[in-house]
């Protein structure tokens, strides 16, 4: 068989044993289709989203009830995002409890975790952009969080919204963000997470003296297993689509008050519940940070995986960092839960 485009994306031949969805999970390939998909969704919402404060709700409204296929665009759209998120974080453990960041791979380690970064504000701006009451938290309370932000924060607050308050211009600018400022740096950050993946060398692996089996696959059933890979997604998001309806709420009439069951996005839940504990800059800003710094630190700070251990789930060598991963995996988890109970 003559390669195609397509194959051409993937290298010639990959290890047996490292491409069976048992030690990859097929995350990262997932993750990629699914933010073409957001892609393609998002480009279609836009015919009909208006992003006004007066139309913007309305428009959703219109999207989800009158356009036709409008409501299966738009859910397909949230849960896509939704998913994506659960995706890339298990991508992003998968490399942890396999040693896959040891060099030359620890800088696309890094993109990667910026490339999570960036997909979380992404939700977040498509979550302000319905501007129902639904919103109004990550709207009044997320935002406020930079005005806490010593010396810069007022700035930084003006800037993200266009003036002392919420208003038109916090829509349009959080539609540009959402587009162009963090949409095309998503794609940016993709492209070069996998030309990186190809540089270091592929899939991480022992080198071939240390390898127990030498066995490959073509780029051709490569090929095949990420084509069904492909169906079954668009499979699950079509069912979710048809059943789960994205959440969709009255258009926000005043922003000056805060509903008492206003709450968090569910990726937000856990820092809504620091906030509970008191300073907003300490526990909104400050302790989400040392987390992520935690994490970026991983690769750079504690022993690196051996060779001979790559390509494996829970190699012994980077016991440290699994463990430090499970902590801080762990703390967010039971923060989120606390979030959702009643009285907590």
């Amino acid at each position: 068989m003559r390669p195609n485009f397509f194959h051409h994306l993937h290298p010639p031949t990959i290890p047996t044993q490292q491409s069976r969805w048992r030690y990859t999970l097929g995350a990262g390939g997932t993750a990629v289709f699914l933010l073409f998909v957001l892609a393609i969704t998002g480009m279609l919402e836009m015919f009909y989203y208006i992003p006004t404060p007066e139309q913007a709700a309305l428009s959703v409204q219109t999207i989800t009830y009158h356009v036709p296929l409008g409501a299966l665009i738009r859910n397909t759209h949230y849960w896509a995002a939704q998913l994506l998120l659960i995706v890339m974080a298990v991508h992003f453990v998968r490399v942890v409890m396999t040693g896959a960041y040891r060099p030359p791979r620890r800088f696309n380690y890094l993109l990667g975790l910026v490339l999570f970064v960036v997909v979380v504000l992404l939700n977040f701006t498509g979550y302000i952009l319905r501007w129902d009451q639904g919103i109004q938290w990550a709207l009044v309370v997320g935002t406020n969080l930079l005005k806490t932000i010593p010396a810069v924060g007022d700035t930084l607050y003006t800037m993200l919204i266009g003036g002392s308050q919420p208003g038109s211009a916090t829509l349009i600018r959080f539609y540009a963000w959402h587009i162009f400022g963090l949409g095309l740096v998503a794609v940016f950050f993709t492209g070069w997470h996998i030309f990186r993946v190809r540089r270091d060398g592929g899939i991480a692996v022992p080198p071939p003296r240390l390898r127990e089996d030498d066995a490959r696959i073509t780029r051709f059933e490569l090929v095949q297993r990420e084509v069904l890979a492909m169906i079954l997604i668009i499979a699950a998001l079509f069912i979710l689509a048809g059943f789960v309806p994205a959440p969709i709420d009255a258009p926000i009439e005043q922003i000056t008050t805060l509903a008492n069951d206003a709450s968090a996005p569910w990726f937000f839940l856990w820092v809504q519940q620091m906030l509970k504990w008191g300073d907003p800059f300490l526990w909104g800003i400050v302790a989400p940070s040392v987390l992520l710094l935690v994490l970026v630190l991983l690769p750079y700070v504690l022993p690196q995986p051996q060779e001979s251990e790559l390509g494996r789930w829970f190699p012994r060598s980077n016991r440290l960092a699994r463990w430090s991963l499970v902590v801080v995996s762990a703390l967010i988890i039971i923060l989120t839960l606390m979030a959702l109970l009643p009285g907590v």
